[in-house]
């Protein structure tokens, strides 16, 4: 009897949040699917049942597959210098010989983060200009004129120069992450380590990797999802020009519904995103438990 009763209070304070949950999270997902399924304008009542249409029109839609592969390789990015550096960095502030400075370089790292994106945008456009920006004007000063380039202007370098941006402002959040989740490992472990004669090297890949595991896991997780979602960069810096060459497809789907008023298929691709990140966020912790497993 008491146990059922304590699942009853347990319930009752779960359930305001499930509420929460099913009326502002799944409830929009739902009926984002349905206005997927009609032709409708901002401007009318009137909505056209079309059924699947607007996703036949997506996937023959080559823009769609511009703005797919910017953003898989924005996560793809995000996962290497975020992650993978973000915890080199990480394993290094840790170091000794870095402790007592470590105060220092968590701030400067992480002080990009709390910088409104907006911002952070129009100062590295203000960078990236061919006339007066740092790098141009840097390797002018080196005698590298003929590396000189309009980084934002060429459909070849734009969406890559936005991903730089991205890197630099976020890295540092993930670092900070990474440092909680080192500083939870006990020192014992590396002393022994240090006994055996381990260096600093064997030291990471046999003590920190294995032991912020979970850490890595949340921040991949994290960075797939932001990769997928990413909009206020490429609107800021580019608006998905040159051409379309840095669309992606959040920009897309503004594009879709707040300019052309197609709002059908903009709730098309905001169904494909959420399918894409939901199921690369199952296979990424699909493969994380097989690796726990073994």
């Amino acid at each position: 009897m008491g146990l059922y009763h304590n699942k009853k209070i347990a319930f009752l304070f779960i359930f305001p949040a499930l509420l929460l949950m099913l009326v502002f999270i799944y409830y929009p997902i739902f009926q984002n699917f349905i206005y997927s399924m009609f032709r409708w304008s901002a401007f009318s009542s009137e909505k056209i049942f079309i059924g699947i249409d607007n996703y036949l029109r997506l996937f023959k839609d080559p823009v769609f597959y511009i703005a797919l592969k910017n953003n898989l390789l924005y996560a793809s990015f995000s996962i290497f210098f975020q992650v993978g550096l973000g915890l080199i960095i990480a394993a290094i502030l840790e170091e000794k010989f870095l402790r007592k400075y470590q105060p220092f370089f968590r701030t400067v790292f992480f002080i990009p983060a709390i910088i409104s994106i907006t911002v952070a945008g129009l100062l590295w456009q203000l960078i990236y200009n061919p006339n007066i920006g740092i790098i141009n004007e840097g390797l002018r000063a080196i005698g590298l004129d003929n590396l000189a380039h309009p980084w934002l202007a060429d459909g070849k370098t734009a969406i890559f120069s936005v991903i730089v941006m991205s890197q630099w402002q976020y890295t540092g959040y993930i670092v900070l992450l990474f440092i909680v989740g080192i500083h939870k490992i006990p020192q014992e472990l590396y002393e022994s380590a240090m006994i055996d004669g381990a260096n600093s090297i064997q030291k990471f890949w046999t003590i920190t990797v294995p032991q912020v595991k979970e850490m890595i896991i949340v921040s991949v997780t994290i960075t797939i999802i932001g990769g997928f979602k990413v909009f206020d960069e490429v609107y800021v810096m580019t608006g998905g020009g040159p051409g379309r060459s840095t669309e992606v497809l959040s920009s897309f789907m503004y594009r879709s519904g707040f300019r052309n008023d197609e709002m059908g298929y903009a709730a098309a691709i905001a169904t494909i995103i959420f399918v894409i990140t939901f199921l690369l966020t199952l296979l990424e912790l699909k493969i994380s438990h097989k690796k726990d497993e073994v």
